[in-house]
This record gives C-alpha cells, sequence and structure tokens, in this order.
C-alpha cells in the first residue's frame, strides 16, 4: 500500500489535474496518469528533453537505444512476415516515437515510405502499411484496484493544497474484466484498459497489412493471479520506484499490457490470429539472417554492434523481458 503522506507536485501539473477533476475531491488513477504523462508542455511525455538513452538526464532505455541494430532487425523481420517483395508497396507508421528516435534512423529500408506519429499526434493510417511501435502500449493509462475488507476497491488520486494523495474513490466502479472473486487483503491489480482502447483504435483505421508491437506484458490470469503487488512501476534516473505520485510529470510511469485484450482487439478488428513470443524468439525466428550477418561480420570483435545484439536477445537482458506481438490484416 502507498503510504499515506502528500506528495509534492509541480504548480501546472497540479492545475492541470484540478481542471480534470472539475471540483471533485479525487480522480481516477487513469485521469492522474494521463495528465502527468500527457499533459502538454508540462506532462513527462509532452516537455520535451531527453528521455531515452545513456545520457544525463536520461531515465531508462528502449530497443531503440540500439540503433540502428535494432532498426536492421525491425525491417528483416517486417519483410519476412509481409513476404517476397511486398514491403515496397507498405508505408512504414511508427507510433509514439521520441522526436528523432525512430526505429528506422539510419537505417536503409525497403518501405514505400516511412513515418512517424509523435505523442498527442492523431492516427492517421491508411492503404497498405505496417503499424510498429516500441513500449507504447506499457505507457497508457491505468486503472488500479485493490482488494481490501472483502472486495474491490479503486484507486484514485486526491488533490490538496500542493500535493496529492492516494485515495480509495469513494464509489467503486465495474470491474473492466472478471476479477478474482477473493484475494490476499491488500492484492493489487493494474489493468492497462487504455492499452487495449489504444490498439482497438488502431483497427479502426482504414488500413490492411502488418501491426507489430514490442512491449512488456503478461496474459489476464497472470495479471489477476500471479502479480500481488500489481505491475505498475515509476522510472527516473534509470532507476526503478514503487512510488507513483512522486514526481508527477518528472518520471515515467508503466505497467505490464494484458495481451489477452491486445488480441482481442485485433481480431475484433479482422486481424488474423495474432502470434505473440519473447523479443528473442521472434527476433531470431523472423530476423535471423540479418543477425547471422551481423555476428559473422563482428565476429574477431567485440563491437558495438554485437553488444547491441547481446542487449536485444540475451534473456538476461531484453531478450525475455520484451515481447512481441504481431498480427495480418488482408486488404479487404
Amino acid at each position: 500500500m502507498q503510504p499515506s503522506t502528500a506528495r509534492q507536485a509541480d504548480p501546472a501539473i497540479l492545475e492541470a489535474l484540478r481542471a480534470r477533476a472539475r471540483g471533485a475531491p479525487a480522480l481516477s488513477f487513469a485521469d492522474f496518469m494521463d495528465v502527468a504523462l500527457y499533459e502538454p508542455g508540462s506532462g513527462y511525455y509532452r516537455k520535451g528533453g531527453p528521455r531515452i538513452g545513456y545520457g544525463p538526464g536520461t531515465d531508462f532505455l528502449t530497443a531503440t537505444a540500439s540503433a540502428p541494430v535494432f532498426g536492421r532487425l525491425v525491417v528483416a523481420a517486417c519483410s519476412r512476415l509481409l513476404g517476397g517483395s511486398a514491403a515496397a508497396r507498405h508505408e512504414f507508421v511508427e507510433i509514439g516515437a521520441e522526436e528523432g528516435a525512430g526505429v528506422l534512423r539510419d537505417t536503409p529500408h525497403p518501405f514505400k515510405s516511412a513515418r512517424q506519429l509523435g505523442i498527442g499526434e492523431p492516427l492517421r493510417i491508411g492503404g497498405e502499411s505496417v503499424v510498429f511501435s516500441n513500449e507504447l502500449f506499457d505507457a497508457q493509462p491505468f486503472r488500479r484496484f485493490r482488494f481490501r475488507a472483502g472486495g474491490w476497491r479503486e484507486l484514485g488520486v486526491s488533490l490538496g493544497d500542493g500535493g496529492v494523495t492516494e485515495v480509495e474513490l469513494p464509489q467503486a466502479s465495474p470491474a473492466p474484466a472478471p476479477f478474482p472473486e477473493t484475494a490476499p487483503e491488500g492484492y493489487v491489480i493494474d489493468a492497462p484498459l487504455a492499452a487495449a482502447a489504444l490498439a482497438r483504435s488502431i483497427g479502426l483505421q482504414p488500413w490492411s497489412g502488418l501491426f507489430l508491437a514490442f512491449d512488456y506484458g503478461k496474459s489476464w490470469e497472470e495479471i489477476a493471479f500471479g502479480t500481488p503487488a500489481g505491475t505498475a512501476r515509476a522510472y527516473r534516473n534509470h532507476a526503478q520506484g514503487n512510488d507513483l505520485l512522486e514526481f508527477p510529470g518528472g518520471q515515467d510511469l508503466t505497467c505490464h499490457v494484458c495481451w489477452d485484450w491486445i488480441g482481442d482487439a485485433l481480431r475484433g478488428s479482422g486481424f488474423a490470429e495474432p502470434q505473440l513470443d519473447s523479443q528473442e524468439a521472434f527476433l531470431i525466428r523472423n530476423a535471423g539472417e540479418a543477425i547471422e550477418k551481423m555476428t559473422s561480420a563482428e565476429a574477431a570483435r567485440m563491437s558495438r554492434d554485437k553488444l547491441s545484439l547481446l542487449q536485444l536477445l540475451h534473456p538476461a537482458h531484453m531478450g525475455q523481458k520484451f515481447q512481441a506481438l504481431w498480427a495480418l490484416r488482408q486488404t479487404a
């Protein structure tokens, strides 16, 4: 359980939170997270500055930090999954990329064209496309629930003078999925509903081709029965924390996506059966030839490319921590 002391908040974020609350004393954790991450000008992802990488002021690493190796592997995998020379007919659309940090930067590709949709940009996808994301779904707002006194209580955030505090919301909201009828006292479920809604929104766009998302997630059964402390985490200065209300607007907030829900959203939009695998297995299976060429070319030394491959594929690094989900949708 979070400590009950108030966390100080940046005045701009606090003002935005009060506007979102519309006079209510508290708002849902999903609304708090939406403001803390995505409020224009003051949210974590909307105020500029470096976040990803090894340099000063950064907070975490993603596979795109292993550029251009990751980009080459993504190109090889997409080409294989589309089949033959089909990549030349497709536009590559990367959703949620950091400015200047797209997966295809400095990477030759076979696609008809390539573009990025940044944070806050409306979805505009059409024709034959590859829709790609890397660690986008885990950063969507989620709802939090705690089992207490024989029932599930939704958690929210109260707004005090200059600070924010975790509270139980006064009225229980309907559960977004079948919750366990009982659980140990204090069991937390983080329900990534906005991630599933984003997948549905992508599916509603008039396009056909390949959906490919790299992220970290679990099945609903794992979330509901195997993560008693929830899956939500905060990241700041390359350190993981559990205090989600500390530094509102100044730290990343994330939770595991529910792959079952993403898969359901894609099936409901006419995609063929989605396929899920570890990042390691996906890249070896679909970009194995490119991996072999890289390792052969650098066989005599531990180059930067080989270090990047190790980071991406080794089970102790990103290879098993992250998964890849892909699905194809044919032209209507």
